[in-house]
């Protein structure tokens, strides 16, 4: 059985993380500059040091630190010797970066197909209507067997739908021009945020992020996301298919004695923000039932009124930092979090809570019967690896010795629905120039046969053709027609 996790300490009492209750998942909040970014590094150190891989978001790119050996930080030196950490000793962590953009990392893509509809409607911030559309498109294009891997695989299917609208509206519902429309702007729009880049294959194995390295310990999987975070709702959308991806593909597992991964979900509120209400009981469902898959979810907000109750009631280990109640929102926020622990006699929370310093906390985790621990106001301990932003070249040289270097560096554009659409676009305007040559020479032939008796046809043609010519002599402008008709074909000025 894994080691219990120490997480903080005073001078009472210590807090212990048990691995065994650890993807009963959990809740950092505090207000910025509060140390709830330590706190999360503390508790990815713990998890990699017992072999479990970490993946979290790097917002503010001082995360990458924990790649680097920690030391020279006064700070750290005083809360060492303040806590009488006497078997502390600085060592980095084995740390994969990863990037959409390709820049600080690793490229780290998925597939239209594999982000699905719903979330798609999400991240293209579409209505009910629009999202129907899609989910259609999608329909379409699976039951024909064409792929969609990146963006120019779904322009060309919601061309291809919009075109043949009156074929499919019978099996797929209306495809309107003007909800078409809609989501081919709008992915014009994902697409100069750079949002193309995260679509496409290679796409991501998850086995990938459940790495150990030579020494067991596991690997923390680091995506940079300064930039990225520029474009909240693409920030967000994609932390969520990653978690979707990790619960509707890892197998049931039931409860092991320490977690498979454990999931950091940074600036949380955005993950719910204008979500709409299928997307919410997703979510739900995801964070109620992937415990089972031996994955921990971990939300890193600042106030914990920003999670919904039905999520907020599955976070079972939480470490509060202080937050300032100057509104009346920041009051609601206190009340919340003091109501959620479990009380103590020696802790006023409500109190408390405005009164932490930085690095201190109020923490409640889950015992061995998973039942909350009494509410204790505490220090947590600082990480053995360097707190803060590291240089270019250290960053490329931890990315040379990265377990997945060549894996994704280059894409790769197999034959999808862009390319089986545009061969058949192509096929079909060369069958119209030929369909449209014969229907001029069969034209031509007409007239030749009435006039010079070649190739004769039937005398009902004939016939008719004769009266429509004489009609049209019958006027001054259709003597002038015919008489340019039969110069032409009789080779006469």
């Amino acid at each position: 059985m894994a080691e219990p996790i120490l997480i903080a300490k005073n001078t009472e009492t210590t807090n212990f993380l048990l691995p065994k209750m650890a993807n009963r998942h959990g809740l950092i909040a505090g207000a910025t500059g509060t140390g709830k970014t330590v706190t999360l590094q503390t508790l990815a150190e713990g998890f990699s040091n017992i072999g479990v891989p970490i993946f979290m978001a790097d917002v503010k790119g001082d995360l990458a630190g924990m790649s680097q050996t920690g030391g020279g930080n006064p700070k750290v030196e005083a809360r060492i010797q303040q806590l009488a950490l006497t078997e502390f000793s600085y060592k980095k962590s084995p740390v994969t970066f990863w990037d959409v953009f390709g820049l600080k990392g690793h490229p780290v893509r998925t597939t239209i197909a594999e982000m699905g509809p719903l979330l798609l409607a999400r991240l293209l911030n579409l209505n009910e209507v629009q999202g129907g559309v899609l989910n259609s498109v999608f329909k379409i294009a699976d039951d024909n067997g064409w792929l969609l891997l990146d963006l120019k695989d779904l322009r060309a299917m919601m061309q291809h739908a919009a075109e043949n609208s009156a074929n499919y509206q019978t099996q797929y519902g209306n495809i309107s021009a003007a909800s078409v429309g809609a989501v081919q702007r709008s992915l014009l729009e994902l697409e100069t945020q750079g949002a193309d880049q995260l679509f496409g294959e290679p796409a991501l194995n998850l086995d990938d992020l459940m790495q150990t390295d030579g020494q067991g310990r596991g690997v923390v999987n680091i995506l940079a996301s300064d930039k990225l975070f520029n474009s909240p709702r693409i920030y967000a959308t994609f932390l969520l298919w990653l978690l979707s991806e990790l619960f509707e593909k890892l197998p049931e597992v039931g409860d092991l004695d320490k977690p498979k991964l454990v999931f950091f979900f940074d600036e949380a509120h955005l993950l719910f923000t204008d979500a709409p209400q299928a997307l919410m009981q997703k979510i739900e469902q995801v964070v109620r039932l992937i415990r089972s898959k031996g994955v921990g979810v971990y939300f890193v907000t600042q106030n914990p009124i920003d999670i919904p109750d039905l999520v907020l009631g599955q976070l079972g280990n939480r470490v509060q930092h202080a937050l300032r109640a100057f509104t009346p929102r920041d009051q609601k926020a206190v009340s919340v979090a003091a109501e959620t622990f479990r009380s103590n006699p020696k802790v006023d929370v409500a109190t408390a809570i405005t009164e932490l310093g930085v690095g201190e906390a109020l923490i409640s985790f889950l015992d061995e019967k998973g039942i909350p621990t009494p509410v204790e106001r505490t220090f947590v301990c600082p990480p053995a690896s360097r707190i803060g932003a590291i240089s270019d070249a250290e960053r490329a040289e931890v990315m040379k010795t990265s377990i997945v270097l060549g894996v994704y560096d280059k894409t790769v554009d197999r034959e999808s629905a862009y390319e089986i659409l545009k061969v058949r676009a192509e096929k079909n305007a060369a069958d119209q120039i030929q369909a449209d040559a014969k229907e001029e020479d069969d034209r031509g032939f007409q007239w030749g046969d009435i006039f010079t008796g070649r190739n004769k046809r039937s005398d009902n043609a004939i016939e008719a053709a004769t009266k429509s010519a004489a009609r049209a002599i019958g006027s001054e402008l259709g003597r002038k027609i015919i008489r340019g008709v039969l110069g032409s074909i009789l080779g006469r000025k």
